[in-house]
């Protein structure tokens, strides 16, 4: 049976601090919205001591399904930089009782015009960060690293995913929306790489908006801003499908949705968050 989770980014909660919701708030909502499982958020957002963050969490009834990490990997100056992180998500995860850290190059690093645009050097470097945080993960801490594939960032096509697994043992965090942002086939790709695929994200995407994108009309920090990201209930991704995958592998890894909120959005995450949830599980008597 799947288990799926949601994310403190369906709230808009994207940073530690000066967000919206409270973590009280936050863990609250999750908890109402249907959920027994979350992620960890921006490091920093809900309690970083191990002994409050499971006491908040047991209050409510929810687990920790694992946290997703954000970095400017194309860039060799946050080396050690990112391996602090590393080990404070590694203890704090392990300890909270989960085994999985995402991980994920971070859009913002790059010049406007440059998004996700890496020379040579630049894509030494970030297989280097990725390889190196992943054994950080698994000596140290016994922890699952996988890497996210994200819009507007170097590992976005299926060309660069296929060239980061090939270059690396890494395994996938697969976001279905992010894959289908560029017209990608969600369902098709995650048959071709299944073996290499342990964590998944449920996303879908504004056909309208992606194809804006598509035709180059919009970048793809537009594209974010302009609600790209759809609930699962109206967006282009066949989740279906991926829902029947996810069932012929008999898959019982993580699963999170992600509902990414934007301005563009009319309803309260709470809302979307509890949509979301019933969507899967009138797809499948499979999901709690």
């Amino acid at each position: 049976m799947l288990s799926i989770g949601n994310a403190p980014c369906s709230w808009g909660i994207y940073y530690p601090k000066d967000n919206r919701y409270t973590p009280d708030q936050y863990l609250d909502q999750v908890r109402e919205a249907g959920y027994a499982t979350t992620e960890l958020g921006p490091l920093g957002f809900l309690p970083t001591d191990t002994t409050r963050l499971k006491d908040a969490l047991a209050a409510r009834g929810l687990a920790l399904t694992g946290a997703t990490h954000v970095h400017t990997l194309a860039d060799p100056s946050t080396h050690e930089a990112l391996l602090a992180t590393i080990d404070q998500l590694g203890k704090l995860v392990s300890d909270a009782g989960s085994k999985h850290v995402v991980i994920m190059d971070e859009g913002n690093w790059y010049p406007p015009g440059r998004r996700g645009v890496v020379d040579e050097a630049g894509w030494t470097t970030v297989v280097g960060m990725v390889r190196d945080a992943q054994q950080r993960l698994a000596g140290e801490y016994g922890i699952a690293m996988t890497f996210h594939p994200h819009l507007g960032t170097c590992v976005e096509r299926e060309v660069q995913i296929d060239r980061l697994l090939q270059d690396t043992e890494v395994n996938l965090c697969f976001d279905t929306g992010h894959h289908a942002a560029w017209g990608q086939d969600p369902a098709a790709y995650m048959r071709k790489v299944w073996s290499r695929i342990g964590y998944v994200h449920f996303k879908s995407v504004d056909a309208k908006v992606r194809e804006r994108l598509v035709r180059g009309e919009i970048d793809t920090a537009q594209a974010s801003e302009a609600g790209i990201f759809a609930p699962l209930t109206d967006g282009a991704v066949d989740v279906r499908a991926v829902m029947k995958l996810l069932a012929e592998k008999n898959y019982a890894g993580p699963c999170i949705i992600e509902q990414d909120w934007s301005p563009t959005q009319t309803e309260e995450p709470v809302t979307l968050a509890r949509k979301n949830l019933q969507f899967l599980r009138s797809l499948s008597g499979g999901v709690q």
